[in-house]
């Protein structure tokens, strides 16, 4: 029998939603948001050679610059002002998280609530600002080595990183006032717009390419299957569950007794969901960004690391397997699910597995349900990513249909209906609280007046 939540889910309809209207309000203002983000990627960095940049692009759009071009939304490839996208951001993240966890310090600042976790949000946000100065600095001298810059010179440099500096850390802005004040999370938000925008683009490159000859038809029917195939698995395994069985115990309130209940404690296969595909990338993007824009000529260094760790590389292949797997385990017990916090919070609501006790031992068994159902998660991850990558890289396809971009898509899409859908529900239910405060007032009153 379908739950009280199922049953107004399933009776959700366009009438519920035009009665939000706190959600409307955040919807639209993520959309503005999001509209302005757009247009940010098409201002260019001031000094930039446009027809130098353009031919260099169509040719670099294959490799590495392809998937760079796809974290920021296609700004890189027009070198907008938004040309290091989110990623120096979502770099801080990561770093700061490790440290969390390996610093007690740190890790002390993360137990104090609130007050501990602004203090880690304005270290992450310090820890933004050098590394999208340290980017930026490389890349405006790789420009300028590249014969891409109008003027060369410390002018050049100084406004070059002032401007991606100041773009990235509005992007930052942008991304914590949507998961604040609108729908989903920004971050994850701005990724998956920036790679929604440029898809009719790149299937239009696809399909001339196959017109020219370039890419045969069974080819293009091969990639259009794999595209679909790989789409109904991840909406497939992103909706999988490990349901584990809770029980509630008969308690008395005054002079009722009220019997036991049970549910279940829902565990996702991934409930990392897409962050360990995008920490994975932009590590691997963080030390070949540079080496796109600089030339194999002008370092043999960046050339190696080039060679080595370009998209479809064994080595890149390797550590981007490694590092999915890592990310997996790392977000799921560090941020995704705490075990020891779920059995607090199930010890504090009285519920038990059982067989289990509670306290220790609960959070015990948790962290052994979710390292297992994780080896599957963590491997459904990598082989989503790393498949479409290989057939991308042998076919010499567009970025956008890689399993990376695929799984964002997917991730943050459903996330968002998700939270929409909560917010329609919480609607719902103060309808109905509403509806009944009014009911007990006018019975209240009738029976005054009988009386009178």
């Amino acid at each position: 029998m379908a739950s009280a939540a199922e049953q107004m889910a399933a009776n959700m309809s366009w009438g519920a939603f035009g009665k939000a209207k706190e959600l409307r309000q955040r919807i639209l203002f993520t959309i503005g948001l999001l509209i302005i983000y757009r247009f940010g990627t098409y201002i260019p960095v001031p000094g930039i050679d446009a027809v130098a940049l353009r031919n260099f692009v169509e040719q670099a759009t294959q490799g590495l610059g392809g998937v760079l071009n796809m974290f920021t939304g296609g700004a890189i490839g027009r070198m907008g002002v938004f040309a290091l996208g989110i990623m120096p951001y979502i770099s801080a993240s990561i770093i700061v998280q490790l440290m969390t966890a390996m610093v007690p310090q740190l890790e002390q600042l993360k137990k104090e609530g609130e007050p501990g976790r602004k203090k880690i949000n304005q270290y992450t946000r310090y820890g933004t600002v050098a590394l999208a100065t340290l980017q930026g600095y490389g890349l405006a001298v790789s420009l300028q080595s590249g014969d891409l810059a109008h003027t060369p010179g410390l002018f050049f440099i100084v406004s070059c990183v002032i401007t991606l500096v100041g773009g990235t850390m509005f992007l930052m802005w942008l991304g914590e006032q949507i998961t604040a004040r609108g729908i989903g999370n920004g971050i994850s938000l701005i990724i998956f717009v920036g790679i929604v925008a440029e898809l009719p683009a790149a299937f239009a490159q696809f399909f001339a390419s196959g017109r020219s000859g370039a890419i045969s038809t069974p080819v293009i029917l091969g990639v259009v299957v794999m595209l679909v195939a790989t789409l109904v698995f991840v909406v497939f395994m992103e909706r999988s569950l490990r349901k584990i069985h809770i029980q509630y115990p008969r308690r008395q309130v005054g002079m009722k007794v009220y019997d036991g209940g049970s549910s279940h404690l829902p565990i996702k296969v991934n409930p990392a969901g897409v962050i360990p595909a995008i920490f994975a990338s932009s590590l691997l993007l963080l030390p070949t960004t540079i080496s796109t824009f600089s030339g194999q000529q002008t370092n043999p260094v960046l050339a190696t690391v080039t060679a080595y760790f370009g998209p479809g590389q064994p080595l890149y292949l390797l550590f981007f397997t490694g590092m999915i797997v890592f990310f997996a385990y790392f977000y799921t017990h560090n941020v995704a699910f705490k075990t020891e916090d779920v059995a607090d919070n199930l010890k504090n609501q009285n519920g038990f597995i059982p067989g289990i006790r509670p306290g220790k031992r609960t959070a015990d068994y948790l962290e052994y349900v979710v390292n297992r159902v994780l080896v599957l998660g963590a491997g459904y991850l990598a082989l989503v990513c790393l498949i479409p990558e290989i057939v991308r890289q042998e076919l010499a396809i567009t970025a956008y249909f890689g399993g990376t971009s695929i799984l964002i898509i997917v991730s943050v899409g459903m996330d968002t209906i998700q939270q929409v859908q909560s917010h329609l529900l919480a609607h719902q239910y103060e309808g109905l609280i509403e509806k009944s405060q009014l009911r007990g007032k006018k019975r209240g009153r009738a029976k005054g007046a009988a009386r009178r």
